[in-house]
């Protein structure tokens, strides 16, 4: 792939609203969105926005939007159609799930969470193992990296594992873990693999059948798009779940049978324009964006990421020189997302976002659904962690306005040294 490095005033012009005198960083918590999403809604809405059937052309042309946006998001993720289920957020339709799969558990089974994954692919597990009698083993991060270590998983696999949940990446140390390797352990075992790709779906190019999961989730709100939920499910898996919608939809009906309420359709129209937004991307930096539009979403995530890799950097190189910054997860070369929670000694974390935005920099604070990674860490949830998240519509200039904010705030000296 021949490709120049991003162009970051081409990728901006798609964004309403970022603007020049503030710089957005807490994309973790959901990213803005290119005017080619804002334009697929409003067409829809000011179009077609009826009941999407086949009596009227108005009609078909209302489903033939929303099919269109169903098969973006599945080719995002490298799987068909009708194994993506698109609801209103990651915690719903992990609950619907979890719903859904209880009949494959009897009591005594084991299922394991970690306690570093964002609370949607937590609760509803440990909810189920309560109801069904489950056995819970949990999988803890390792304190020093804040990452989850394989092997310390394979200790707690045995016969009666049934299920192990994991996040790919996760939202508070930035962690990115190997999946494909993962999921082929939890598989020996005969276990179900279910992950939480949130906070890594904005950064990479996601291929759950190279992954081999089963399940994998993902927000289309912090990747560019609508504020929906998707969720992948191996087409076998969700043709033994139980539907969760009318008794009148057959268990064979798939998605739908997975989405009470069916999906919102001005919005799963909209997703479509997540790919008129890397159709864009791809066309402006690469001489030969590939035909097809999975492999060209994958293009444009590759050159994404190189850019993201020298924001992080820039913020990493910061972080280990500045003592009163503890920042959370993975530093020096090792694999992360660009997403930064961190302390400041002498400076409470929930004060900090005022402090920021005074300079011009939106960021945030708490504990962001994750409160057992926080207890893991060292952290009562209650004080929380200030969060700065990355995508690659972000720049270098930015980055380096947070580094000169960070030091107003909390300059680099203290009375004894730094």
């Amino acid at each position: 792939m021949t490709a120049r490095p991003l162009d970051s005033a081409f990728v901006r012009s798609f964004f309403p609203a970022l603007g020049e005198d503030w710089a957005f960083m807490e994309n973790a918590g959901g990213s803005m969105v290119p005017e080619t999403v804002v334009r697929r809604v409003a067409d829809y809405m000011r179009q077609c926005q009826v009941q999407p059937g086949a009596n009227a052309a108005i009609a078909r042309d209302a489903r033939a939007r929303i099919e269109r946006g169903q098969r973006m998001v599945a080719a995002m993720l490298n799987a068909a159609p009708d194994e993506v289920v698109i609801g209103p957020s990651t915690t719903r339709n992990a609950m619907t799930l979890a719903a859904a799969l209880k009949h494959r558990f009897a009591p005594g089974d084991e299922i394991v969470v970690t306690d570093l994954d964002h609370e949607a692919n937590n609760g509803p597990w440990r909810r189920l193992a309560k109801e069904a009698g489950l056995v819970l083993r949990e999988w803890h991060l390792e304190r020093e990296t804040g990452e989850l270590d394989p092997a310390a998983l394979a200790a707690l696999l045995s016969d009666k594992t049934r299920l192990v949940c994991f996040c790919h990446a996760s939202n508070i140390t930035g962690a990115v873990h190997p999946a494909a390797e993962i999921a082929a352990l939890a598989h020996q075992a005969g276990a179900l693999v279910c992950v939480d790709g949130v906070a890594a779906a904005p950064h990479s190019a996601i291929d759950v059948k190279a992954l081999g999961v089963d399940v994998y989730f993902f927000s289309l709100y912090k990747t560019f798009g609508p504020h929906l939920g998707a969720m992948y499910g191996r087409r076998e898996l969700l043709r033994s779940a139980r539907g969760q919608y009318f008794y009148f939809h057959g268990e064979d009906e798939l998605p739908l049978k997975l989405n009470p309420g069916a999906p919102n359709h001005e919005l799963t129209a909209g997703a479509a324009g997540i790919g008129d937004y890397f159709d864009a991307l791809a066309a402006h930096h690469l001489e030969a964006p590939a035909a097809d539009a999975g492999a060209r979403i994958r293009q444009v995530f590759e050159l994404a990421a190189r850019h993201e890799q020298a924001l992080a950097a820039r913020f990493l190189d910061f972080a280990a020189a500045r003592r009163r910054l503890r920042l959370l997860g993975p530093g020096g070369n090792r694999r992360r997302a660009p997403t930064f929670s961190f302390t400041i000694d002498g400076v409470a974390a929930g004060e900090v976002p005022a402090l920021l935005e005074a300079r011009g920099i939106v960021a945030n604070a708490g504990d962001f659904y994750a409160p057992r990674a926080l207890k893991a860490l060292g952290i009562a949830p209650g004080e929380g962690v200030v969060r700065c998240s990355l995508v690659h519509y972000n720049t270098l200039g930015e980055v380096d306005r947070l580094i000169e904010a960070l030091d107003a705030i909390a300059p680099p000296w203290t009375p004894g040294g730094q």
